[in-house]
């Protein structure tokens, strides 16, 4: 089973969605090859995220511009944050989520989110080596630290 043999089968089984799902589900990069509407089909396509997070490049523009779709993905898998435009990878809520899944998705935080106390404990919480990607005032900062 290789999902990635999608790219090999013709159009109309490319838009069969049951086919594609069992694809993405095996590699989550299918998706680059699966039908322009399926691109669009948000359950689809937050499995494809959830099986590997690159498959994020793939999606419909819309699904891509749309922040609960957005929200969805990094709660699946949060290093798909380095794939979200630069608004979401600034939006707290967004990559707290994000963060909360993967500590080591605070890389890919704007600069002004990995100086936030808070969301670097949770980003640490969850994955200590998170701390590398922390501001470099906080990562010098002996009290919190501590």
């Amino acid at each position: 089973r290789d999902g990635l043999a999608l790219r090999a089968l013709p159009p109309g089984l490319r838009a069969d969605r049951e086919l594609v799902l069992e694809a993405v589900r095996e590699n989550g990069c299918a998706l680059e090859y699966a039908a322009a509407e399926l691109r669009s089909d948000r359950e689809l396509v937050l499995e494809a995220v959830q099986q590997n997070r690159l498959s994020f490049n793939f999606a419909a523009p819309e699904l891509r511009a749309d922040r609960e779709f957005v929200l969805e993905a990094v709660r699946r898998n949060g290093r798909a944050l380095n794939f979200v435009a630069a608004e979401f990878r600034a939006d707290r809520e967004l990559v707290l989520e994000a963060v909360r899944e993967n500590g080591c998705a605070l890389e890919y935080a704007a600069a002004e989110l990995r100086s936030d106390r808070e969301l670097v404990l949770e980003a640490v919480q969850q994955n200590r080596l998170s701390f590398n990607f922390a501001a470099p005032e906080l990562r010098a900062d002996r009290e919190f630290v501590l």
